[in-house]
């Protein structure tokens, strides 16, 4: 039976925030100021400059005036970067290099426990979010991922809190690291938590699908800790796909119903120079690029590392 153990807690000491200075990095931002205060976090800010291989295409002689032109842009938007940051424990980083480079260095270096990003999706779900610079910093991230997509509602800057918060689970290990994420976050705002799994159309044949059922809602429900009841308000959903219908578009769907402030999904590991196709799958990319609120994943066997003691103030009657 896969339940959070009883006082362990998430714990985000670290977070990263990366930004190309985009709107969609932007979007983003107040979401990483947020969390940051929320757990008393450092929020250490990214943004990786570009290397001389990013004007190899321009002509020679205007090398100097854009390199110019770009650094002026770079240095007024890390001002009022700075300027946002200024009442948090913080840090800017301007390292050079490889994006995907850059931040797997940052997020072993800083220890960082949560990385922040905005993305566009401009290149559909084949090519996910920014192509393969994006699809990379995913692969290689060495912590939960909290992305903020193309269709997120654009959020003022203030406290953002999660009072709808949908976990998919396909009941796998890798969809379990995930979890400790889900119930606890939920239990910070007191939020709704929704726990769901979605069947695929099941097999002609079964004698008892009552039954199976029955199986599968007990399931859910085991994976509710008894000590996080008086803090969220856990619902079990269990769901049946439609037919030649990916289950991503259920989950979609059931998180537009449910006005879900955040989805929260395990994902895979993998090495080497697999994309994510492999690495997160179809129904997770097609998440990631069509949610209506941010998505939060975690990469399976980091979260037992992550947990910690950590008690919740008195809960107010």
């Amino acid at each position: 039976m896969h339940t959070v153990g009883a006082g362990r807690r998430i714990a985000l000491k670290n977070i990263l925030f990366a930004t190309d200075f985009a709107p969609c990095s932007n979007a983003a931002l107040p979401y990483a100021l947020s969390m940051a205060r929320q757990f008393g976090a450092t929020l250490h800010a990214a943004h990786v400059m570009p290397t001389g291989a990013d004007t190899f295409f321009m002509p020679p002689e205007s090398w100097p005036a854009v390199a110019e032109e770009e650094d002026k842009r770079i240095r007024g938007c890390i001002e009022q970067l700075e300027s946002q940051l200024q009442a948090l424990p913080h840090d800017v980083l301007t390292p050079k290099g490889e994006v995907a480079d850059a931040l797997a260095q940052i997020i072993e270096e800083r220890a960082i426990d949560l990385l922040v990003l905005g993305t566009h999706g401009r290149s559909g779900v084949r090519k996910l979010f920014l192509g393969s610079v994006a699809e990379e910093v995913f692969r290689r991230a060495a912590c939960p991922v909290l992305s903020v997509g193309p269709n997120v509602s654009r959020k003022a800057n203030g406290e953002i809190q999660f009072q709808h918060i949908l976990f998919a689970t396909d009941f796998s290990e890798d969809s379990f690291a995930a979890l400790p994420y889900a119930v606890s976050l939920a239990e910070e705002d007191q939020a709704q938590l929704a726990l769901l799994h979605v069947v695929e159309q099941p097999a002609a044949g079964i004698a008892d699908l009552e039954e199976v059922k029955a199986s599968l809602m007990l399931r859910l429900k085991e994976l509710v800790p008894p000590e996080a009841v008086p803090w969220c308000h856990a619902e079990c959903l269990l769901e049946f796909g439609q037919q030649f219908a990916p289950p991503a578009e259920r989950i979609l769907e059931i998180a537009g119903d449910r006005a879900a402030d955040l989805i929260v999904l395990g994902v895979r590991s993998v090495h080497g120079k697999l994309g994510l196709v492999t690495h997160l799958a179809s129904t997770t990319a097609q998440i990631l690029t069509q949610a209506a609120c941010p998505v939060l994943t975690v990469r399976g066997g980091y979260a037992k590392s992550r947990l910690q003691n950590r008690a919740l103030p008195m809960r107010e009657s």
